[in-house]
Parts: C-alpha cells; sequence; structure tokens
C-alpha cells in the first residue's frame, strides 16, 4: 500500500486551490504584487515529522496558501546537515527536500537553496563535532566541504536558483567570526571562501548568498560592522558573492527600553544598507517574522503592531533597487518556529506571521501588501 508521503511525491505535493472567498477578498496574490515591482515574494515550508508542529508540507490548506502567496520558496531545514548528513558523513538523506522542491515545481515557484554550511555550535551533528580529521586536518577537512557542496549542488542543479552559501558566519552576539569544526581544520576565513569558490564552479549561474541574523537595533552596532568588514574581504579577495541575506527576525526586543519592541538605530541601519549595496551586493529578505513576545496579549492591538512593524522594515528594504527577494520564514503562525524557541511569558501564542492559525490573513498580509504596491520599480 502506497503511504500518503509516498502519495504527496508522487502527485508532485501539489496545492488545493485556494479558498474563492479568500482570493476574492484579497485581490492578487503577494507574489503578483512583487512581480510588479522586479521583487519576488515567499516563504518558506518544512516537511515533517509527519503529524508534528513542523508538517507544513503536507498541510493541504497551507500548500494552498503557499500556492496563491508565493512565486518562491525556501525549506526551512530540509538542506542543512543536520537532515541531509544527520548520521554520519556518509549518511545522505534527500528526501525530505526533494518532497519540498516538487511542490514547487509543481507549482511554478522558484526555490532557495538554505544552507550549504551553517556553522552554529547547537544545530551541527554530534557525529561532525566529533569527526576525526586524521593526521592532516586540514587536507581532510577541505575534502569533506568540498564533497558535500558538489554532491548537494549538483543534485539540485537546474532547480534552486539561489543559495545561501555560508549562514550566519558571524556571532552576532560577540561580532566574532563563529567556530566550527570544518571551519576550525581549515580556517575560519578560509573555509568560507572555499565554499563559495566551490559553490560557484559546481552551481555556474546560480546566486550565491551570505545569509546572516541582521538586525536594526540599537546594541547590534558590532555585529553590523563585523558583517561589512566581511563582505569587504570577499570583495577584496575575490570571493563570488552576489547578495546579502538579511534574516530579518524582528520585534523581539534585544533592550527592554522605550518600547516593546525594542530600539531601533534607522540610521545606522540605513548607513549599513548603503555600504553594502555601494559594493555592488544584491539584497535578500530571507527569514522574515514580528516576535510579539513583549506586547499585550490583546490579538488586535498585538497584530496591528506586528503589521505596522512589518511595513516599516519593509519600507526601508524596498526603497533600495538591490532588493530582490522578500520571503517569511513560513506563512502561517501554527508553523512559526518563534513558537517553540521564544514562547512568551504569558503562555500566549505568539503572532509572528501574515496567516493566523486559521489561515486566515491578518493585518500584517495587508501591511505586506501595501509595502508591495508602494514599492519602487526596479
Amino acid at each position: 500500500m502506497i503511504g500518503r508521503r509516498e502519495a504527496l511525491a508522487m502527485l508532485g505535493a501539489a496545492a488545493l486551490p485556494f479558498p474563492a472567498w479568500a482570493s476574492e477578498a484579497l485581490g492578487p496574490g503577494l507574489d503578483t504584487l512583487a512581480r510588479r515591482k522586479g521583487l519576488r515574494f515567499g516563504a518558506a515550508i518544512t516537511d515533517g515529522p509527519e503529524g508534528s508542529a513542523r508538517d507544513a508540507l503536507n498541510d493541504p490548506a497551507y500548500r494552498a496558501v503557499m500556492a496563491y502567496e508565493c512565486g518562491v520558496l525556501v525549506p526551512t531545514n530540509e538542506l542543512k546537515w543536520s537532515v541531509i548528513r544527520a548520521e554520519g558523513p556518509q549518511d545522505w538523506k534527500f528526501e525530505r527536500a526533494d518532497r519540498i522542491i516538487d511542490f514547487a515545481e509543481a507549482n511554478a515557484m522558484g526555490v532557495r537553496g538554505h544552507t550549504l554550511l551553517w556553522t552554529h555550535p547547537d544545530y551541527t551533528s554530534k557525529w561532525l563535532k566529533e569527526y576525526d580529521f586524521g593526521s592532516q586536518p586540514r587536507k581532510a577537512a577541505e575534502a569533506m566541504l568540498v564533497e558535500h557542496i558538489r554532491k548537494v549542488c549538483a543534485r539540485y542543479r537546474g532547480r534552486i536558483d539561489s543559495w545561501d552559501v555560508i549562514n550566519e558566519g558571524i556571532d552576532h552576539k560577540t561580532s566574532q567570526l563563529r567556530g566550527n569544526p570544518i571551519g576550525n581544520a581549515i580556517g575560519l576565513q578560509e573555509t568560507m571562501d572555499l565554499a563559495f569558490h566551490t559553490a560557484k564552479a559546481e552551481a555556474p549561474g546560480v546566486e550565491l548568498v551570505y545569509n546572516d541574523y541582521m538586525s536594526w537595533s540599537r546594541g547590534d552596532e558590532g555585529h553590523r560592522v563585523a558583517v561589512l568588514k566581511l563582505l569587504e574581504g570577499f570583495r577584496k579577495r575575490g570571493v563570488p558573492v552576489d547578495a546579502l541575506g538579511i534574516q530579518s527576525h524582528i520585534g523581539d526586543p534585544h533592550s527592554d527600553k522605550e518600547s516593546a519592541f525594542g530600539v531601533y538605530d534607522e540610521k545606522g541601519w540605513r548607513r549599513f544598507l548603503d555600504d553594502v549595496t555601494g559594493m555592488g551586493y544584491k539584497l535578500h529578505v530571507t527569514e522574515l517574522d514580528v516576535g510579539d513576545k513583549k506586547l499585550a496579549a490583546d490579538i488586535p492591538s498585538r497584530d496591528r503592531a506586528c503589521a505596522d512593524l512589518a511595513k516599516a522594515w519593509l519600507d526601508i528594504l524596498c526603497s533600495y533597487p538591490a532588493l530582490g527577494d522578500i520571503l517569511f520564514w513560513c506563512i502561517v503562525d501554527k508553523y512559526s518556529w518563534l513558537r517553540g524557541l521564544t514562547p512568551r511569558a504569558d503562555g500566549e501564542l505568539k503572532r509572528p506571521l501574515p496567516y493566523d492559525d486559521d489561515y486566515k490573513p491578518k493585518p500584517m498580509r495587508e501591511a505586506v501588501a501595501a509595502a508591495l504596491r508602494a514599492a519602487p520599480v526596479r
């Protein structure tokens, strides 16, 4: 007997039609609005574990929202080492990523690849943390990294148009290059350079992105300076980096002062964006959501505040001709990673995305539409 997952794969994980009442009320999908301005709109999707709160791909209603609103998607975890190579250096598992990309193609969506190397120690496979690179650790680590990038890029050649090659290479708390087993063996900067050069050779014509946890919060100036220095170094060394991915996990404050959303340094943020684009880098909003951890529990006011913040953020980013993609980190509240990782103290569920748990659009959805309508054509 064919199981639910196998049947889904055979059907290309196709979406259900969006409800007629919803499409009539909303008008054009967000990607349609984005394309009119030379942008793309999309969101993340995750596959499993089956039946879990992260099993969005097997949720017909979620697929329908994605198909209506999105022209590009990104897998949340399914292309990371911790999934593809969870158990060991030769334990390759691509099934979950394959199903997501099948779904994208069945619905005429582009795909962003996330990520060829993420160096955060909390999300590094146990076997890699303990791996013995032997008597020539640099040579062995280089071989492992090159093999990984070549194999993954080759598998999805022609199916992924943009890769987050390095994710969070700088610790946003310390502003230092983040250590990791491969980087410690090769050299942290050398590892990043090797990853980009390898991706360029294996995926010619594909956009290569450095993705990081960027913030406009006061107190994060050091991280912005470190990322800018990293991008300057890439240019000086001729490393083939095309764009900066701005994760855009905004809202939850780094400081409790002045407002429930923290304190923003908009002038400093604009200076940073000016410097990045001045070096010729494109920009992408790659993982947008709005944390409401410190807001009052009242849902209407909470949703309104989150919507206003999302629009303020997007208005700034959309003013830059270098902006290309805008992707939310999932699009329906029930699948947000923020609910589990950074819950509210009062036990109320976070509401960080454009659609609520009942798949109904929230004020944030209209705020995004308004930002797209106001964006200049590029």
